[in-house]
């Protein structure tokens, strides 16, 4: 990059930094959707790739502001939490998944109970969702553009904002038929985006509550979106004969989105908005960038 670039990149970090990530990503899936490959493991593992965008962002303005590449990566092997929040990390995403499972049979729905994946599988959902199956995504939003916020604003309103940006950045799954984002109606649309702001206030508070662990963060973001191999309401279940039935998929999404949002909203009054935390939440020096002179 020319001096000029560095010095624009430096003084437009977050801007950058949405660019460069909604860049790499659209441009690689957008490129999956427009070439019509069908669904297999090189599919999901270009996905994987694509969404390498937030990081690969985060990577370049750190760099570009002659900031700590390593301080910033640090964040992903900060596992040094206690055990009351590796506790938290694998077993709130259980809890959800069994309030919302509660709500789904309350409101009506069939589940099949001889159905379950094994235990074990959980350990791979884990390790491939930490890795390619969406916390891969999370040393950019929240290793990065989540201190960087804070610096200005609350906890929640930075939340927000990574909210607007982290659904959006989703765009090219929803053009592409053969993920699962492609096959949803308008309605499930809206409620995943629901899932999303309260999510993001999730991740806050994991992050600024473990003093800033994208590690934390990146597995119980892999353990929330895993949960789904877990509903009793599978596929035979939503899909009898072989037809979708809209209604238990609507009723699925919705008491699936339910949880987060008591969750979030929970939180928000347990700890309160500015901080999501009881501690103070990490700077822009978590980030590994410098201060401007």
């Amino acid at each position: 990059m020319s001096s000029s670039t560095l010095s624009w990149v430096d003084r437009h970090r977050l801007a950058s930094f949405i660019l460069i990530a909604y860049g790499f990503t659209w441009t690689v899936q957008g490129a999956l959707a427009w070439s019509g490959m069908e669904a297999s493991w090189t599919h999901s593992l270009l996905i994987g790739f694509g969404g390498f965008g937030p990081p690969i962002g985060a990577a370049v303005v750190v760099w570009a502001s002659g900031g700590s590449l390593r301080t910033w990566v640090s964040q992903m092997f900060k596992w040094r939490i206690g055990a009351k929040w590796w506790a938290i990390v694998f077993l709130l995403p259980l809890f959800i998944l069994v309030m919302g499972v509660g709500l789904f049979v309350v409101a009506g729905g069939p589940i099949d109970l001889t159905s379950f994946e094994s235990p074990f599988i959980y350990f791979f959902v884990i390790a491939w969702g930490t890795v390619l199956g969406g916390g891969q995504e999370d040393l950019g939003w929240r290793g990065f553009m989540l201190p960087v916020l804070q610096e200005k604003y609350s906890a929640f309103v930075s939340s927000m904002f990574i909210g607007i940006a982290w659904a959006g950045w989703h765009l090219p799954l929803f053009i592409n038929p053969t993920t699962t984002h492609g096959g949803w109606p308008l309605s499930q649309q809206l409620l995943w985006i629901v899932s999303i702001f309260a999510g993001a206030i999730l991740w806050t508070w994991m992050y600024n509550g473990t003093g800033g662990s994208v590690l934390a963060v990146a597995v119980f973001h892999a353990g929330i979106n895993g949960m789904g191999l877990y509903h009793p309401a599978d596929i035979p279940v939503l899909m009898p004969k072989g037809v979708p039935d809209p209604w238990l998929s609507l009723l699925s999404e919705v008491t699936g989105a339910i949880p987060l949002v008591i969750v979030a909203i929970s939180l928000l009054v347990v700890y309160g908005p500015k901080k999501l935390a009881n501690r103070d939440p990490p700077g822009k020096e978590a980030a590994g960038l410098p201060s401007r002179p």
